[in-house]
C-alpha cells in the first residue's frame, strides 16, 4: 500500500481542526506525578539557583489539630512536639533572594514546555514548575513588584497577574503553595534536612532554611576556599571517545558546610512509631522480613540488636528533654572542576536543540565531589559526637556513605556513580521527571555518554592528582626520617596505608543503579584516559606506576627486599584486583629477580632461600628452563664463617650436587654445590636445575687431573693409600655405572700408574691378580682385597700369563727343566683360562700353526699325525662323514669319541675356526666331480645334511655347475635350470630330472614346470597336429593358468593354434574336410544347434577347453559378432532361426547392448543402412464389409520382412495407425524395440502424420474455458506424480511449464484432418478437443457445440505436450483423473491432499459435498415438481418467474408489494407437502420409499457442460414453460386465482435459493438475491432492517467469527476473555443449527451490543446472532442436559429460519412469515431427528433402542472453511 500516497491525500482535504488538550488531566496524569521525593523543592530551589539567589528559606506553615487542643504550656519543646503530632500542613512558602521575574520569566512560567533557552541553565523542558500541582491546588508567586496568581476554570488553568503598588512589594521571590487538602501531615524532617544538605553541595547556594511555623528547624551555610588549578598531565587523553568533548582546564576547590539543628530532627514520636509499627504488621512482606530475620539471625545478632535498641532508647531519650536544643555539624569536601568545551555538528545541534529547546552549550563544567582522607578525619573531628548520634544531616552528602555517589542535575537524581564520588554534569540532559538520565532518545543519548566519558576523564585526573599529593607527603616524611629520596623507608609506607585505601574506596567502580551503563562508560573512560593504559599505584616501595608494580609474595621477599609489591593491606581492593585482571601490575618475574640479584651478593641464609624457591618453582614448573638459568648465571652468593671473608659461589657455574656414594673427606671439583646447602632440599628439586649429582667418572677424572697439583697425600700415582681410597669407592659403583662410563674410567686409568703392588705403582696392564702364581716374580696386587675382580679385570689387571711368555718359558724351555708340551697339553691350557685369555692374544691363537691333520692309513686316520702343523681354521672336525670327502681332519689321538664337539676344548678350537661342515661350494665341485664315487658321495652327504649344515640358505638354481642326472640317460648332467620335475613338460621337449631325485628338487634348485613364456614360444612355434595331441598340450597349458600373465596370454590369443575341421564346401553340402588353424577368439566352445553352421566350435575336453577360454574363445557369439552376421546375412540368419519371435528375441539382446554396439562406428553405421530389422504390416482377411455388417471381426494378420530402420514407424498413434495401417510397415510393439528401431533411424508415426487443425468461432461465453484450465492444471499435478513412478524418464514437462504456457479457448466448431506423409489418402472428424502450437505457448480448443468435452480427448491433447512419447496406455491413464471428482480419487487411494495442498484441496472438497448435497436437494424437488404436474394436470408444475419491478433508481433490497395468499391455498399446500410429523420422520429416516433419490453418474453430471448459467445465475433454477391458464407474459406477475394451488416444489425451491445465497460476512463473492419462483400464498408489508454499528471482535474456538458493538464500554480483549466460554458454547450450538440447513458455519456470526432488542439480522446474506440474548435466555444450562439442549437449539433453529427468509423477502410482512414457516415445516425432520439424538445421548447407551440415522451430506459439509462456485466443466457439479 502507498501510505505516502494516502498522506497526501489526507493532506489535500478540507477539513483542518487543531489537537486540543485537557490541561487538568495532563497536569494531573504527567506533569505533577513525579517518581521522586522532594520534587517540589528541588524545581523551587533550582529556580533559586538560576535566578543567581545565595540564600532560599522553606517554611511550612500548619493547622492546628480539631481533636486535640494545644497544650496550655509556653514550654517551646512541648509546643513543637504537639506540632509535629497532631498538626498539618496548611501552605508550603519558598522565598529566595535572587534576581526578581523578569517579564520573559513571567510568560514562560505561565506555558507548559517552554523551558528556559539559556544552555548555562539546568531547566530544559517547562514543566518542572507544575509539580506544585501535586499537593497545591492554585498556586501564588510573587516576584518584586508582580504577583501571579493560577486558578481553574473546568479543566483549564488560567492566570492573572497583578502589579504590587510601592511598598507591598518585596525584592525576593516567594512560591505560596496552599496545600490541597488539610489531612496532610508534616513531612520527615531529617529526611527534608538530608536532602536539603544534599541540594546544597553543587548548586550556587550559599544558604539554606529550614522552617516549621517560626521555629527554624535547620540553618545550613557553605563555605568555599579560592580554588587551585591543576596541572593536566602529557599522559592524560583529554579527547572523549566520539570527539564531542574535550578537557581544557581543572580546578580544585575545598568546600565546608556547617550546619545548626534543632534536635526535634533526629526526633522519632512513640506514637507514630507504634502507628507505623502496626502497620507493617498488618502487612505480608514486612512480617516475611521479620521471621526470615529471624530464622536466619544468630544469637550474636540478636544481641547486637538489643544494644543498639537500648542505645538508641537512651539517645532518644534525651532528645525528648529538649527538642529546640541546637547542635552543630560540619563537613569537608574536595571538589574538582574541569572545563569541558565542545565540538559537535550543526546536524547534531539542531536535532539536540529539537529535543531539548536550547543550543547545546559550547563550553560546560563537570565537577567530581569526594573527601580526602585528611578532610574526612577533619569532618568526624568537627562534628560533635552527640550531634552525630542525634541527626545525621550530612549522612547523603558524604558519597562514601550508602547509597554512594550520585549524578548531579543541579540537584541529586537516582542514578548513581557506582564509585565514592558525586558528579555534577549540569549539562547532562535528564528526563522529564529529572531523576534519571535519559539514554533513550538517540541524539540525547550519543550526548549524554559523551558527558558521562568527560566525567570519567575528570575522575581520572582527580585520582592522578590525590596520588600525587600522596606520593609528595611519603616523600617529605622520609626527608624528615633521614632518607634520601627516592628511598622510602617501610614505616613511613605503613602509615600512609590508610590514606591510601581511602583514595583507592574513593575511584573504584561498581554497579550503578537504575542504569549500570553509567558507571560502566565512566569507568571505561576513567581508564582509557591514560594515553599509555596506566595507572598510579601505590607499593612499598611509594606511588609507582602500576606497571613497575609487582604482586607481593612472602618466599620471594626472603631473598630480595627492592622490588616495588602491592601491600598486603591493598591487594585484595577491588581497584587493585582491576589494575590485575588489566594486567598492569603483574606477579614478580624472573626479570624482577635478575635485577635485584646483580646488584648485591646474597648471604648464607639467603642462599638457601634462594636455593629453596628456584628448585620448588622448577620442580613444579613455574619457571621455565631459559629462566632458571638466567637466575642461576646471576646469582652470587659469598658464604662467611665466623666473620671471614668466606668464598664466593657463583650459582652459574655449578653443574654437580654432592653425591652419597662419595665420602664427603675426599675432595670434591669447584662446580660442586657443597653439601651444606644441599642437605635439605629433595634430590629431585635439585636435579629440576639442570643440576645432576657428582658422577663417580667426573670425580675420578678430577683427581686424575688435578694429582699433579694436590700433595702428595692425594695423589694417585703416588699415594697407595689415596689411591686404594678412589679404587674402593671405583669398585662399589663399578656395576652402577653405564658401559660408557666404564670405558671412560678404564681409558683414564689405564695409562697412569694407579695400582698398587709388590713391585710399586704399575700401570694396570702391567698388573696381575694375587691369583696368577704360575711365575713368583710377577707383579701382582697388593692392599686390593676390597676391590672386586671383574672391576680389576675391566681395568686390565691380567689374570693369565701372556702367549710370548708361555712360548719362550714353556714350550721352548732353553735350561730343560721342563718337557715340552703337545699341541693338546696346549689346547686344554688353554681351555683352563680361556675367558682370561685377552683378545689380542686370541687373535695370535687364531694366526699360528699349532696343530697337525690326520695321516693314519684308511680306517686308522687318527692314529697318525702329519708332521705339518696347520692353522686350526685350515682342519675340520674329526668325524667320518668328512673323511669319506678326503678333507683335512684334526689329529686328535685316542680312542673313537675322544673328541667330544661339547668338550672346552672342542670350544675354544671351534672358537679359534676349526670347521664342523665343507661349504657349500665345495660340495658343488664334488658332486660334479669326474670321480663317481666321490659324486655320489658328495650327494648323498649334500642330501644327508642339507638343512643340518644350513646349504638350505643358498640358491643352487643359479648355479652353472652340471652336477644332476635327467630321466632317461643318467651319464648326461645338466645344471639345475636345464630341468624339471613335472614330467608333462617332456610334451614340449624340456629334460626330467631323474625320478629318484624328485623329492630333493628344490635342495637342488630345479622348479616343477619350465618358464612360461618359453612354453609359450615353443607351441605358437610347433601347434598340435590333430585333436589328439591338442588335447593334451591345451591340457598341460590348463595346469599352468595361474602362470599365464598378460603379455603371454596376448600372444596365444594372436597366434593361429587351435585345429579346426571345416568342410570344403558346406554351403553345397559336398563332403571332405581340411586342417585350419584358427586364433582362440575365433572359435567358440562346446556346441550350439543354432549357431553351429554359422561359427567353429570345439571341444577338446573340460580343462583343455578352460584354457582357450582364457585365451578368448568363448561360449557362445558376442553381440557385437551377431550384430555384424546379422547386419551381413540377415535372410540367412532368419532362415536359420526359422520364426520372427526368434528373430525379435536376437534383436532385443542386440538393442540391450544398443550403447557398447555404437562405439563401433563401422558397424552401427552398417546397422542404419542395413536391411536387417524385422518390421510387419498388417493384412485384412478380405471378407470386407460384410464381416463389418455380420458384426465379427478376424483377428489381423501380421506379415513380417526385413527391412532398413528408415522404411519402419514407430507405432505411437493408435487413431492415425487404422487409418493408415495398409500403408505402414511397423516396427513390433516391444518399448526396447521401439527405443532400438528409433536410435537407429526409423520415425515415429505421429511424426509423419500431418495434423491440420480447423478452428470456429470463438464464443463469447469463456468462463468453462477458465474452469477447464484450472482443472487439467489441478489435475495434471496428480496424473504426473502417479505416471512418473514408473515412467520417471518418460516426462518431458512438469506443470510448471504448462502453467506458464497453456491457454484454453472455447469455440463453435473443432475438426481434425489427417494425411501420411508421401500418400495422398487422409481422414477427418470433428473433435470435442485438441491444442496445437501459438506464438505465446500452446492453445486447447475445446468445441462449444458438443455438450461436454470428450476429457480423453482433453487427455491426449495434454498429453503430446507433457510426455515424450505419449501412447494410449497415458491417455487410458489419464482419462479418470479428469472424470472423477477428488472424493473418488482418493476413494481410490491416490493422495489427493498432498499433491494439491492439503488445505485448498479439503476446501474444494468440502464445497464439492456441500454442492453435491445441494444438487441431491434439487433433484428431489424437480421429482416432486413432477409428481405434482402428473396429480394435477390442469395445474402448472412451476408458476411463471416473479419480474422485480422496481421503480426507477430504486435498490434491490427496497421493499416491494405483493398480493396476500388465499388462505384455502395454503392449507391445500400443507395438505398436499405429506402430512403429518411422523410422515416427514419416515421419509427422513428412509421408511417412506415412495419417491426414489437416484445417483446422478459422472456422465449425467457433465450433461450441464457449457449449457449451464453464468456463475452469476447458478443458483437459481431456469423456470420452464407457464401453462396455458397462467399469463401470457413471462416477466409479470400472474393475477390472483384461488383456484391455483402452488406447487410445494415451487417453495421448496425458493428456500433451496435462500440456502444457497447465505454466504460469508467477509466474503469476496458479490451477493446476489436469490431468484424467486412466484408463490400465490404469499403477500408482504414493509420494515426496515435496522443498521447495527458493529467491529470484528476475535475468532471463536472453531473459526466462527465474534463481532462488538463499537459503543461497548469494554475492549474487545477484555470482552472475549471475560465471555470466552459463552462464546465456545454458543459456537457450538450455531454450528448444530447451520448442520441442520446444510449452512457453511462460516456464513453465521456472533454479536454481542451492551442494550437493544436485535436478537439476530441478516446483512446482505450474513447471519448475524446476539450472544447477548443467548447468556440471558439459555447459557451455561442450555448444554447440561438434553432437553436444555433441545430447548435452545430449538429456538436459535426458529430465528435462524427467519433470517433466512430475510434472503427471499427484506422487509417483515405476511410474504416474509410465509418463508419463515416454510423453513421450518421444510427442516423440520432434521431438527426431530437431531433432537432426538441429543435426548438419546443423554439418556445413555441403553435408552438408544436403533442406530441413529447417518449425518447429512450437508451437514458434514457443513464444517469447510473454504467454498467454491460449481464450475461449468466440472463433470461433478
Amino acid at each position: 500500500m502507498d501510505y505516502a500516497r494516502l498522506r497526501a491525500a489526507a493532506l489535500s482535504g478540507e477539513d483542518e481542526e487543531a489537537v486540543t488538550v485537557d490541561t487538568r488531566a495532563l497536569i494531573d496524569k504527567v506533569l505533577a506525578r513525579y517518581s521522586g521525593e522532594w520534587t517540589t523543592l528541588r524545581e523551587l530551589i533550582q529556580n533559586a539557583a538560576d535566578a543567581q539567589a545565595t540564600t532560599v528559606k522553606i517554611k511550612w506553615e500548619t493547622l492546628p489539630s480539631t481533636q486535640v487542643p494545644l497544650p496550655t504550656t509556653t514550654d517551646q519543646s512541648e509546643l513543637i512536639k504537639h506540632t509535629i503530632l497532631h498538626h498539618t500542613l496548611r501552605r508550603l512558602v519558598v522565598q529566595n533572594n535572587g534576581q526578581p521575574f523578569s517579564q520573559t520569566d513571567w510568560k514562560r512560567l505561565k506555558k507548559i514546555a517552554e523551558g528556559n533557552p539559556d544552555e548555562t541553565k539546568i531547566g530544559a523542558f517547562g514543566v518542572g514548575f507544575y509539580s506544585v500541582f501535586a499537593d497545591c491546588e492554585e498556586p501564588f508567586v510573587s516576584s518584586g513588584n508582580e504577583a501571579m496568581a493560577f486558578y481553574w476554570k473546568g479543566n483549564a488553568l488560567f492566570t492573572r497577574k497583578v502589579t504590587l503598588s510601592p511598598g507591598e512589594g518585596s525584592p525576593d521571590t516567594a512560591f505560596v503553595l496552599d496545600y490541597r487538602n488539610t489531612t496532610t501531615p508534616l513531612p520527615n524532617l531529617l529526611s527534608v534536612s538530608q536532602f536539603l544538605a544534599t541540594s546544597l553541595t553543587f548548586v550556587a547556594l550559599q544558604n539554606i532554611e529550614f522552617w516549621i511555623d517560626d521555629w527554624k528547624l535547620l540553618a545550613l551555610q557553605k563555605k568555599s576556599a579560592p580554588s587551585l588549578s591543576m596541572t593536566i598531565p602529557r599522559d592524560l587523553e583529554t579527547r572523549t571517545k566520539e570527539g564531542l568533548m574535550e578537557l581544557n582546564s581543572a580546578e580544585q576547590t575545598a568546600v565546608q558546610i556547617d550546619a545548626t539543628f534543632m534536635s526535634v530532627i533526629g526526633w522519632k514520636p512513640q506514637s507514630v512509631a507504634s502507628a507505623k509499627k502496626s502497620h507493617e504488621s498488618s502487612t505480608e512482606l514486612p512480617s516475611l522480613k521479620s521471621l526470615f530475620s529471624r530464622l536466619t539471625s544468630g544469637s550474636s545478632s540478636s544481641a547486637s540488636r538489643t544494644k543498639a535498641a537500648k542505645e538508641e532508647k537512651a539517645i532518644q531519650d534525651s532528645i525528648a528533654e529538649d527538642l529546640t536544643a541546637k547542635s552543630t555539624s560540619v563537613i569537608f569536601l574536595r571538589v574538582t572542576s574541569a572545563e569541558i568545551a565542545t565540538r559537535v555538528s550543526s546536524s547534531f545541534a539542531a536535532e539536540l536543540e529539537r529535543a531539548t529547546k536550547k543550543p547545546p552549550p559550547k563550553k560546560t563544567k563537570i565537577s567530581i565531589l569526594t573527601s580526602s582522607y585528611d578532610e574526612t578525619v577533619a569532618s568526624e573531628e568537627a562534628s560533635s559526637t552527640q550531634a552525630a548520634k542525634i541527626a545525621d544531616v550530612f549522612a547523603s552528602v558524604l558519597p562514601s556513605r550508602k547509597p554512594g555517589g550520585r549524578i548531579f542535575i543541579g540537584f541529586p537524581t537516582m542514578q548513581t556513580t557506582g564509585a565514592g564520588m558525586h558528579i555534577s554534569a549540569p549539562s547532562v540532559i535528564p528526563t522529564v521527571e529529572r531523576e534519571a538520565i535519559d539514554l533513550n532518545a538517540r541524539w540525547v543519548r550519543s550526548w549524554n555518554m559523551e558527558m558521562l566519558r568527560a566525567a570519567g576523564i575528570t575522575s581520572r585526573l582527580a585520582y592522578t592528582h590525590e596520588m600525587s599529593c600522596l606520593d609528595k607527603k611519603l616523600k617529605s616524611m622520609s626527608e624528615v626520617s633521614g632518607l634520601k629520596a627516592p628511598d622510602i623507608s617501610a614505616d613511613v609506607v605503613q602509615k600512609c596505608i590508610p590514606e591510601a585505601l581511602h583514595i583507592l574506596k574513593t575511584y573504584k567502580f561498581q554497579d550503578s543503579t537504575p542504569s549500570a551503563l553509567v558507571s560502566q562508560t565512566i569507568e571505561e573512560a576513567f581508564w582509557i584516559a591514560s594515553k599509555s593504559f596506566n595507572a598510579e599505584v601505590y607499593s612499598s616501595r611509594g606511588v609507582l606506576p602500576a606497571t613497575q608494580v609487582r604482586t607481593s609474595s612472602d618466599e620471594i621477599s626472603k631473598f630480595v627486599g627492592g622490588i616495588p609489591v602491592v601491600p598486603n593491606e591493598l591487594k585484595d581492593d577491588p581497584f587493585i584486583v582491576r589494575l590485575v585482571e588489566f594486567g598492569l601490575i603483574k606477579n614478580i618475574v624472573v626479570d624482577d629477580i635478575c635485577r635485584e640479584l646483580n646488584t648485591q651478593p646474597l648471604g648464607k641464609s639467603q642462599l638457601n632461600h634462594f636455593l629453596q624457591w628456584i628448585t620448588k618453582g622448577a620442580y613444579v614448573g613455574d619457571i621455565d628452563r631459559p629462566s632458571v638459568q638466567r637466575l642461576l648465571d646471576v646469582a652470587v652468593a659469598t658464604v662467611t664463617e665466623n666473620g671471614d671473608s668466606g668464598d664466593v659461589i657463583a650459582l652459574g657455574t655449578i653443574k654437580y650436587y654432592p653425591n652419597s656414594r662419595i665420602p664427603a673427606a675426599l675432595p670434591i671439583p669447584p662446580t660442586t654445590l657443597p653439601i651444606a646447602f644441599t642437605a635439605n632440599i629433595s634430590e629431585n628439586r635439585l636435579q629440576a636445575l639442570g643440576w645432576v649429582p657428582l658422577g663417580i667418572v667426573p670425580w675420578t677424572m678430577f683427581l686424575i687431573e688435578s694429582a699433579p697439583r694436590n700433595p702428595d697425600e692425594h695423589n694417585l700415582t703416588k699415594s697407595a693409600k689415596f689411591a686404594v681410597q678412589v679404587l674402593t669407592v671405583l669398585s662399589k659403583n663399578w656395576d652402577n655405572l653405564s658401559s660408557d662410563s666404564k670405558t671412560s674410567a678404564v681409558s683414564a686409568l689405564q695409562q697412569i700408574t694407579v695400582m698398587p703392588t709388590k713391585a710399586g705403582m704399575k700401570k694396570p696392564a702391567e698388573s696381575y691378580l694375587p691369583s696368577v702364581k704360575l711365575f713368583d716374580d710377577l707383579p701382582t696386587l697388593e692392599g686390593c682385597a676390597n676391590l672386586k675382580e671383574k672391576f680389576l679385570t675391566a681395568l686390565g689387571v691380567r689374570k693369565t700369563v701372556d702367549l710370548d711368555t708361555i712360548f719362550t718359558r714353556l714350550l721352548s724351555p732353553s735350561n730343560g727343566t721342563h718337557a715340552k708340551w703337545s699341541h693338546m697339553e696346549l689346547i686344554k691350557y688353554l681351555a683352563s683360562v680361556r675367558k682370561d685369555i685377552p683378545p689380542g692374544d686370541l687373535k695370535k691363537l687364531q694366526q699360528s700353526p699349532l696343530c697337525p691333520a690326520e695321516a693314519g692309513p684308511p680306517g686308522m686316520e687318527p692314529t697318525k699325525g702329519s708332521s705339518r702343523l696347520y692353522k686350526v681354521s685350515e682342519l675340520y672336525e674329526p668325524k667320518d662323514s668328512l673323511r669319506s670327502l678326503g678333507l683335512p681332519i684334526l689329529h686328535w689321538p685316542g680312542p673313537p669319541g675322544s673328541f667330544r664337539n661339547t668338550s672346552p676344548e672342542a670350544g675354544l678350537l671351534f672358537s679359534l675356526g676349526l670347521r664342523a661342515f665343507p661349504p657349500l661350494p665345495e660340495i658343488v665341485d664334488m658332486m660334479s666331480s669326474s670321480d663317481e664315487k666321490l659324486r655320489t658321495s658328495a650327494m648323498a652327504y649334500f642330501v644327508a645334511n642339507h638343512h643340518l649344515n644350513g646349504y638350505a640358505a643358498f640358491d643352487l638354481s643359479t648355479s652353472d655347475k652340471r652336477f644332476l642326472p635327467v630321466e632317461g640317460n643318467e651319464k648326461q648332467l645338466v645344471q639345475p635350470s636345464a630341468c624339471y620335475t613335472d614330467e608333462r613338460a617332456a610334451v614340449l621337449g624340456y629334460n626330467i630330472l631323474r625320478r629318484d631325485l624328485h623329492p630333493h628338487a628344490l635342495k637342488f634348485g630345479v622348479a616343477r614346470d619350465p618358464p612360461i613364456t618359453e612354453c609359450v614360444e615353443r607351441l605358437i612355434a610347433k601347434p598340435p597336429q590333430d585333436q589328439s595331441k591338442a588335447m593334451v598340450l591345451f591340457e598341460y597349458f590348463a595346469t599352468r593358468l595361474g602362470d599365464l600373465g598378460h603379455n603371454s596370454l596376448v600372444k596365444l590369443r594372436d597366434a593361429a593354434i587351435v585345429p579346426v575341421m571345416r568342410q570344403q564346401d558346406r554351403r553345397q553340402g559336398t563332403s571332405g574336410s581340411n586342417l585350419v588353424y584358427i586364433r582362440p577368439p575365433q572359435c567358440y566352445l562346446g556346441s550350439s544347434s543354432t549357431y553351429q553352421d554359422i561359427f567353429d566350435f570345439v571341444d577338446f575336453g573340460v580343462n583343455a577347453n578352460a584354457f582357450l577360454f582364457k585365451c578368448g574363445a568363448k561360449s557362445e557369439p558376442t553381440k557385437h559378432e551377431i550384430a555384424q552376421m546379422a547386419c551381413t546375412e540377415p535372410a540367412r540368419l532368419l532362415s536359420i532361426l526359422q520364426s520372427p519371435e526368434k528373430y525379435l528375441n536376437l534383436l532385443r539382446t542386440i538393442a540391450e547392448d544398443i550403447a557398447t554396439l555404437k562405439r563401433d562406428k563401422e558397424l552401427y553405421k552398417k546397422m542404419k543402412k542395413s536391411p536387417w530389422l524385422l518390421g510387419f504390416r498388417e493384412l485384412s482377411s478380405g471378407k470386407g464389409k460384410e464381416s463389418e455388417l455380420d458384426g465379427e471381426e478376424d483377428a489381423p494378420i501380421k506379415h513380417y520382412q526385413l527391412a532398413t530402420a528408415s522404411s519402419i514407424v514407430i507405432l505411437d498413434d493408435y487413431i492415425s495407425y487404422r487409418l493408415f495401417k495398409e500403408a505402414l510397415l511397423c516396427a513390433p510393439e516391444d518399448d526396447l524395440l521401439e527405443a532400438f528401431y528409433m536410435a537407429l533411424g526409423s520415425e515415429s508415426l505421429g511424426s509423419k502424420v500431418v495434423e491440420e487443425l480447423s478452428v470456429g468461432q470463438r464464443t463469447w461465453d469463456q468462463s468453462g474455458a477458465e474452469w477447464l484450465r484450472k482443472h487439467v492444471l489441478e489435475r495434471s499435478k496428480l496424473f504426473l506424480h502417479e505416471y512418473s513412478k514408473d515412467k520417471r524418464d518418460a516426462i518431458k514437462r512438469d506443470t510448471q511449464w504448462l502453467e506458464k504456457n497453456l491457454q484454453v479457448t472455447t469455440v463453435s466448431s473443432l475438426a481434425l484432418r489427417r494425411s501420411l506423409h508421401g500418400h495422398t489418402k487422409s481422414h477427418q472428424e470433428k473433435r470435442s478437443a485438441a491444442s496445437c502450437e501459438v506464438v505465446n505457448g500452446w492453445m486447447l480448443y475445446v468445441a462449444a457445440e458438443e455438450r461436454k468435452p470428450d476429457m480423453y480427448q482433453v487427455g491426449h491433447a495434454i498429453c503430446q505436450l507433457l510426455l515424450k512419447r505419449p501412447n494410449q496406455h497415458a491417455y487410458f491413464f489419464f482419462e479418470p483423473f479428469l472424470k472423477l471428482g477428488l472424493l473418488d480419487l482418493r476413494a481410490r487411494g491416490y493422495n489427493v491432499d498432498r499433491i494439491l495442498r492439503a488445505k485448498a484441496a479439503e476446501a474444494r472438497l468440502v464445497e464439492e459435498e456441500r454442492r453435491k448435497a445441494l444438487e441431491a436437494e434439487q433433484r428431489r424437488i424437480q421429482e416432486r415438481e413432477k409428481e405434482w404436474a402428473a396429480q394435477n394436470p390442469h395445474q402448472d408444475a412451476v408458476t411463471p418467474e416473479r419480474a422485480r419491478d422496481r421503480m426507477p433508481g430504486s435498490f434491490e433490497d427496497s421493499p416491494e408489494q405483493h398480493t396476500t395468499p388465499d388462505p384455502a391455498s395454503l392449507q391445500e399446500q400443507k395438505r398436499k407437502k405429506g402430512g403429518s410429523l411422523f410422515s416427514s420422520l419416515s421419509r427422513h429416516f428412509g421408511f417412506d420409499t415412495s419417491s426414489d433419490d437416484p445417483s446422478s453418474s459422472t456422465h449425467s453430471e457433465l450433461d450441464k457442460l457449457l449449457s449451464t448459467p453464468l456463475p452469476g445465475n447458478q443458483g437459481s433454477a431456469k423456470p420452464p414453460a407457464t401453462s396455458t391458464g397462467g399469463s401470457s407474459g413471462g416477466g409479470g406477475r400472474p393475477t390472483d386465482d384461488s383456484n391455483r394451488i402452488t406447487s410445494p416444489a415451487t417453495v421448496q425451491q425458493n428456500l433451496l435459493n435462500a440456502i444457497k445465497a447465505t454466504r460469508a460476512h467477509d466474503s469476496s463473492t458479490l451477493f446476489a438475491p436469490p431468484h424467486q419462483n412466484v408463490v400465490q400464498e404469499q403477500t408482504t408489508y414493509c420494515d426496515s432492517t435496522p443498521a447495527h454499528n458493529i467491529v470484528f471482535a476475535a475468532d471463536a474456538p472453531r473459526g466462527m467469527r465474534v463481532f462488538l458493538s463499537k459503543d461497548h464500554p469494554v475492549d474487545a480483549g477484555r470482552f472475549v476473555a471475560a465471555h470466552v466460554d459463552g462464546i465456545t458454547r454458543f459456537e457450538a450450538l450455531l454450528r448444530d443449527v447451520a448442520g441442520v440447513y446444510g449452512l457453511s458455519d462460516r456464513v453465521l456470526h456472533i454479536f454481542y451490543d451492551e442494550k437493544g432488542k436485535t436478537i439476530a439480522f441478516n446483512s446482505k446474506g450474513s447471519v448475524f446472532c446476539n450472544l447477548r440474548f443467548w447468556e440471558q435466555l439459555h447459557g451455561r444450562e442450555a448444554m447440561q442436559s438434553g432437553e436444555g439442549r433441545v430447548e435452545a437449539a430449538t429456538w436459535w433453529w426458529v430465528v435462524v429460519a427467519h433470517e433466512l427468509a430475510h434472503n427471499l423477502v427484506t422487509v417483515h410482512g405476511s410474504e416474509h412469515s410465509y418463508y419463515t414457516e416454510s423453513f421450518v415445516q421444510q427442516y423440520f425432520p432434521k431438527m426431530m431427528a437431531k433432537a432426538a439424538g441429543w435426548i438419546a445421548a443423554a439418556a445413555g447407551p441403553a435408552a438408544v433402542a436403533a442406530p441413529p440415522p447417518s449425518r447429512p451430506a450437508t451437514e458434514r459439509v457443513a464444517i469447510a472453511e473454504a467454498q467454491e462456485s460449481p464450475p461449468p466443466y466440472s463433470p461433478f457439479s
